[in-house]
């Protein structure tokens, strides 16, 4: 079975001002560079679908999606902090991309594809229950999740998150939840200031939350100890039923908004250990989505380093 493809040009109507980092040229230079490339072809193409509300709604209250949808009707420039750039358009865009992952979703399950990655906007892991921030609307990897929870029946949900920043909203949406084991790599400290290793979880959670905080400056090496040594033994004793990850490519050496110096090999390392832990207990089933990269020169080799690992998988 190939490996899932989602993008949609309806993701370019989100505009976030001018200068800002999350810019629709971000997926329109991505999708110039892969349909160039000899592979794209043997992917299976996706676009995008309008997320019902009630898959929003379990995630996100019923209040914020309200005035998510009424700011960008009324014309609003941001919604809650400067750096959550909107237009008229946004709100049916974050539907669209929080859509889009259950499009994926179920091309996945249904056996249509093997794994799957979306090439989506805006971002999602930092928004939380009732607000947006750090570019975010409404978070895309914590509504598939509850997605494959709900829907689906999947008890054991990974999501491994290596953006460079830490993924606040995703976090405190599953730390009670011991069925979602997420982990994350990222600089710290750093902007949005949590993800330190001694959050862990709560109640029934405590434990299926792991922070791996990495120093500015921490490179490829530092990554794959943290892999080998903590991430995949906690996450070989999890056994999960599907991975999930949070991609975003903002830990690369060139990137203008982090201090991680990651090369483009090191992302492509990272996708093949997930993928064996896909194989190992998910039967193969992984889905990535887009999360930050904001250098143009540097996010489609990125992005096309992690699908050529994807498709490389054989069934």
């Amino acid at each position: 079975m190939p490996t899932g493809f989602l993008y949609d040009a309806r993701y370019l109507k989100h505009q976030t001002g001018a200068g800002h980092p999350e810019c629709p040229e971000r997926l329109a230079v991505t999708f110039d560079y892969l349909k160039a490339q000899p592979w794209f072809k043997d992917l299976k193409h996706f676009s995008a679908r309008l997320a019902d509300e009630k898959w929003i709604r379990s995630v996100h209250s019923k209040e914020y999606i309200l005035r998510v949808k009424q700011a960008c009707e009324r014309g609003k420039r941001y919604l809650d902090t400067p750096d959550v750039g909107i237009s008229a358009d946004s709100f049916e865009c974050a539907r669209l991309a929080a859509g889009g992952a259950l499009e994926l979703a179920d091309q996945m399950m249904s056996g249509n594809t093997t794994n799957g990655f979306a090439l989506l906007r805006p971002p999602g892991h930092h928004a939380g229950e009732n607000s947006a921030m750090g570019f975010c609307l409404f978070n895309n990897i914590a509504i598939l999740a509850r997605y494959l929870q709900k829907k689906y029946g999947l008890e054991k949900i990974l999501i491994l998150d290596w953006d460079v920043h830490h993924g606040n909203g995703t976090q405190h949406t599953f730390e009670e939840d011991p069925g979602v084991f997420y982990v994350s790599l990222h600089q710290y400290p750093f902007y949005p200031g949590t993800g330190a290793a001694s959050e862990t979880g709560v109640g029934r959670g405590r434990g299926a939350t792991l922070n791996c905080p990495m120093a500015a400056g921490s490179g490829d090496s530092d990554y794959q100890k943290s892999f080998s040594e903590i991430i995949l033994p906690r996450t070989d004793f999890f056994k999960p039923d599907v991975v999930l990850i949070s991609a975003g490519f903002d830990a690369h050496e060139k990137d203008p908004l982090g201090g991680i110096r990651l090369t483009t090999e090191c992302f492509a390392w990272m996708s093949r250990r997930m993928i064996e832990v896909a194989n190992k207990f998910s039967k193969n089933r992984l889905l990535s989505l887009l999360e930050g990269g904001y250098n143009l020169d540097v996010l489609p080799a990125c992005i096309a380093a992690h699908l050529q690992v994807l498709k490389s998988v054989k069934v």
